[in-house]
């Protein structure tokens, strides 16, 4: 569906009137709808939710595509989401579709036929994507600071996981471990043998094996969303006999998993839709469903489970949410609420917030001077700065190898007012400002062209540079002067005191500008009447 116009975007920021958002969720296993009322300082209320369980995915994995049946369940339910939301006067309704609809070869034809006939418009959105939104969901529900945790989101088709430190994504996952897709693929029909379960434990291990690496940090616990980390903990609470306790952060250990499933597979389907706390329609699944918690855990070595009840709809409310305050307040705000989350990011992983800036104004002040004389492309100085305000970031894993950290935790950030494309170059840059010079074999340059390659390989040049001028961690350099010349580029520090720390910190990192740009560098020190009388930058001669 198409975004909310300018005009909605202000109907929404009225205090006079309430909004209300629509998200429906197409996945492998079920359709859901979430209705909300959007609440002052962006929080929401629920008005209403509803699930319908079409196993649109139910015939992906052996045909490759939907099958007829499963589309005309759901696109009956998105039809008669449609007009529930109607119902509640929404003045946004967006649709989302995951695993099934992107894997299916007749996708693209199932979004024509719902855009058609029911009159929604079906963005299917990639894993990583699908990650995100849940573990956005996940952040508003548990407090993070300070924990290392894994997040899993188990759908029919597919299994995503992300790995976060302090509240800050340093890994995503997508893996085709889904409980619909393995309970077709072992055939976990009216009873599972123990040769079943155990190839499919097989399955699970090896393809977690295969997929994901282990954290580099020691997980304090795992948070599952999806139907299947709900079903577990009302299957466990009603073992128990636990009445009037909330499935949300409802904690379980890995034997508890462990003996659910050593129960559940001793029985029948039609014993295991009568047991108690079981959801009848994922009776089938459930085998498949606790068997990827089951390899979750073990491969990650966590014990301990809390059960996340939102998800993916949740994250993509507040999604909306947040777009519709953060059009609000146009540029000016965009630029504020983006410095702001640069700030919090830095402040939160590096403690190295001065360094940082200090590095940021000299990188900018060296760009801003060359950018004619080497024909650095202008725009590109803002990213410069907000990498180098970053670089630190991955001191929050560990100080070794931390610039690689750095990468992932900037690329899986969501900083307002970047756009994605954008915030790649900046961890790309921010990646290379130590270290290894950057090679088209590394895997991190491989998502950009080969244009932005050659920017982030310049950007680098500089960042490297500036850092260097702030190698005693003092913010003595108060300016720098850089200019072309027949010799080559001339850095004139301005400094009170001879800055004989940051100039050798930044004579060790010359290689990489001089091997991008092909011209050597010379730094020295130059005294406050030096700087006022500067030249001003020159073209290089031929």
């Amino acid at each position: 569906m198409a975004a909310p116009s300018t005009e909605d975007k202000q109907i929404f920021l009225s205090p006079e009137m309430t909004t209300r958002l629509g998200a429906i969720d197409i996945g492998s296993n079920s359709v859901r709808l979430m209705v909300v009322e959007v609440l002052r300082g962006g929080a929401y209320r629920i008005l209403d939710e509803e699930r319908e369980p079409t196993r649109l995915g139910r015939s992906v994995s052996a045909q490759g595509r939907l099958d007829d049946e499963s589309i005309d369940r759901t696109v009956q339910a998105l039809r008669t989401f449609k007009q529930i939301a109607a119902g509640y006067q929404v003045s946004a309704l967006r649709t989302i579709a995951t695993c099934a609809v992107r894997e299916a070869r007749n996708g693209p034809e199932f979004c024509r036929r719902v855009r058609e006939e029911v009159g929604l418009e079906v963005e299917v959105i990639p894993g990583d994507r699908e990650a995100r939104l849940a573990f956005a969901s996940v952040q508003h529900a548990f407090d993070l600071a300070g924990r290392n945790v894994i997040v899993a989101d188990i759908g029919g088709g597919s299994t995503e996981l992300v790995f976060a430190t302090g509240g800050l994504v340093e890994s995503i996952f997508s893996t085709p471990l889904g409980a619909v897709r393995l309970t077709e693929q072992f055939g976990l029909g009216e009873t599972a043998t123990p040769a079943d379960l155990g190839r499919l434990r097989d399955e699970v291990a090896a393809c977690l094996k295969k997929r994901t690496t282990r954290p580099l940090f020691a997980p304090h616990f795992l948070v599952g969303c999806g139907g299947t980390f709900t079903t577990l903990a009302e299957l466990v609470m009603a073992g128990k006999k636990q009445v009037d306790v909330p499935v949300a952060g409802y904690k379980v250990s890995q034997a508890e998993v462990r003996h659910l499933l050593d129960r559940l597979a001793k029985m029948t389907l039609r014993a295991r839709r009568g047991i108690a706390g079981m959801t009848p329609d994922r009776a089938d699944i459930i085998l498949a469903g606790l068997t990827i918690v089951d390899g979750l855990l073990t491969r990650f070595r966590v014990n301990t489970l809390l059960i996340h009840t939102r998800g993916v709809r949740d994250g993509l409310v507040r999604e909306m949410i947040d777009e519709m305050l953060g059009a609000s307040g146009g540029v000016a705000a965009d630029a504020a609420h983006r410095d702001e989350a640069i700030e919090r990011l830095a402040a939160a992983c590096s403690g190295e917030l001065e360094h940082g800036r200090q590095v940021a104004r000299l990188a900018g002040r060296i760009h801003e001077q060359l950018a004619e004389s080497l024909s650095l492309v202008p725009g590109d100085r803002t990213l410069l700065e907000i990498a180098a305000r970053l670089q630190d970031v991955g001191y929050v894993i560990n100080y070794d190898q931390h610039h690689k950290h750095s990468y992932h935790l900037i690329r899986n950030s969501r900083l307002p007012g970047i756009r994605a494309h954008d915030l790649e170059i900046v961890a790309n840059v921010a990646r290379y400002h130590r270290g290894a010079l950057p090679k088209r074999k590394h895997e991190n340059l491989a998502h950009v062209s080969t244009e932005d390659q050659r920017r982030v390989q310049r950007m680098a040049a500089i960042l490297r540079l500036a850092g260097g001028l702030d190698r005693s961690r003092s913010q003595q350099v108060r300016d720098v002067v850089a200019t072309v010349g027949a010799e080559g580029v001339v850095l004139d520090v301005v400094a009170d005191e001879e800055p004989q720390v940051d100039i050798w910190g930044a004579e060790r990192r010359t290689e990489l500008f001089e091997k991008v740009f092909g011209l050597p560098v010379a730094i020295r020190w130059a005294s406050a009447r030096k700087d006022k009388a500067a030249r001003k930058p020159a073209k290089p001669k031929k």
